[in-house]
């Protein structure tokens, strides 16, 4: 029995063997033919689908777009209040430009309970008076510990627009990636409170004057310090010494001793008279009010402090240079609903132009598809017979004949489609030739036919003229 089913597997072999490895072949032809239709078809419906973006990709495609991009190099728009279909009427705020550091010292910065919630949040800013850079504090809370930190970034405002227009385009992607300023950052003290506020920019808009203000969450403020910060030379001047010039005249002179009290400067800005100054005003919380201390300047070095008046009253002339964006009341009611209905118009024929444009894609995606379809049948026919003719030459010829002779076959298959190439040309040129006749006989009739109008009226101009000798004969 083992040798009866040995001789029947070999005979199925020898009998059946040849043409498993033959038809090998010609199943690999029809099975790349149906992966590369499934693939064509696959990217058909992926294009039809993602016509707007919709998240349908693969693992490879989504790691593409993921890769990391420059924020600097993004496009920011104005934001913009969206306004639900199903209201009539939403106010639309209106903004403008104003002195940032009016009245002189009054900038500070409203954290709230945000700080709290997202652990960071951004201050208003100050524009340069060039309006060609803006700066914000950054502040930072640390929940271990209850402290919070301070940053002062740069975000250049470049472009053409209005001035209004690029505040309010202003986005922190597009700033600069190192603070100029940086306030401590450690987490060892309780309740540390520490934070950078831009108090002006000088008349020029080269120097920026910033105070830092140290304190704890349970105490309150304990110190202001007093910072120049120049963008020509990007360096910043520590102007604490003015601190040192209020307690050492206290001490020496009035038997005060400020180290055992708790007071404070309150920087104004830059002197009008000398804008290289600084002034500030000095008090001291000792009891229920608190007690003035003069009115001191500081050169923005932070070399030389002055004393400039212990009357409250004086008038200090500082200047007001910065800028900043306030909301200016709403739009009114007729402006909003003239805006609305031209908004309506514009998005009606949006969606239009939208659908229209949309229909093509879709034709286009529709046409991509069976051009790639046809040259895939196409090439899989050619692949198909070619594999049929090697197959045929196989039985009856050795290795190298089965080279030549499918050699020249192919030799012949293409000259066979350069001729009826070919025919195809010489088709098409017939009838371009037949039209050109044509038209080349309509021109000429056209021609003869404006000679011919042109003689006559020659002649009936000659015969007009020999009427009128006649008469003038007469």
């Amino acid at each position: 029995m083992m040798k009866k089913s040995l001789i029947i597997v070999f005979l199925f072999f020898f009998v059946f063997g040849s043409s498993f490895a033959q038809d090998y072949r010609t199943k690999e032809i029809k099975y790349r033919y149906k992966v590369l239709k499934e693939d064509a078809q696959y990217n058909r419906d992926k294009n039809l689908l993602n016509r707007e973006p919709t998240g349908y990709m693969t693992v490879e495609e989504y790691e593409k777009q993921s890769e990391y991009k420059d924020k600097s190099t993004l496009n920011f728009e104005i934001p913009k209040h969206e306004v639900s279909s199903e209201f009539k009427y939403i106010p639309k705020p209106v903004y403008k430009i104003v002195k940032y550091n009016d009245p002189p010292g009054s900038p500070e910065l409203s954290l709230g309970r945000k700080l709290f919630v997202n652990r960071q949040i951004n201050a208003q800013g100050v524009v340069s008076p060039d309006y060609t850079k803006l700066v914000y504090s950054a502040v930072y809370y640390y929940n271990d510990s209850g402290s919070t930190a301070s940053d002062l970034f740069v975000i250049p405002l470049n472009g053409d627009d209005a001035p209004l227009n690029k505040i309010l385009k202003a986005n922190v992607a597009k700033r600069n990636p190192e603070p100029i300023l940086s306030t401590d950052k450690t987490i060892d003290d309780y309740m540390a409170f520490r934070s950078l506020t831009p108090v002006d920019f000088s008349q020029d808009g080269t120097k920026l004057l910033v105070k830092e203000k140290l304190g704890t969450g349970e105490d309150g403020i304990w110190a202001t310090k007093l910072y120049v910060y120049d963008f020509s030379n990007e360096m910043y001047y520590d102007l604490n010494a003015i601190r040192d010039a209020i307690s050492y005249y206290w001490t020496e002179y009035k038997n005060l001793n400020l180290i055992e009290k708790r007071w404070d400067i309150v920087p104004l800005g830059f002197d009008v008279s000398n804008p290289t100054r600084i002034v500030v005003r000095a008090y001291a919380y000792t009891g229920s009010a608190p007690v003035y201390l003069g009115a001191w300047s500081i050169d923005i070095y932070g070399k030389q402090s002055r004393l400039i008046s212990f009357d409250k009253d004086y008038s200090l002339n500082v200047s007001s240079n910065g800028y900043k964006v306030i909301q200016d009341g709403v739009e009114a009611y007729q402006t909003v609903k003239k805006e609305e209905k031209a908004q309506k118009r514009a998005d009606k024929f949006a969606k239009k132009e939208h659908n229209a444009q949309d229909k093509k894609v879709v034709k286009k995606i529709k046409e991509d598809y069976k051009y790639e379809l046809k040259t895939l049948k196409a090439d899989y026919k050619e692949e198909y017979k070619d594999n049929k003719k090697l197959q045929s030459l196989k039985g009856s010829t050795e290795t190298n004949e089965i080279k030549e002779a499918f050699s020249d076959y192919k030799e012949k298959q293409i000259q066979k489609d350069i001729e009826k190439t070919q025919k195809i040309i010489d088709k098409q040129q017939k009838k371009i030739d037949k039209i050109e006749n044509k038209i080349q006989k309509i021109t000429n009739q056209t021609k003869e036919l404006m000679e011919e109008e042109s003689s006559g009226n020659v002649e009936s101009l000659e015969n007009k003229e020999s009427n009128e000798n006649v008469d003038t004969e007469q």
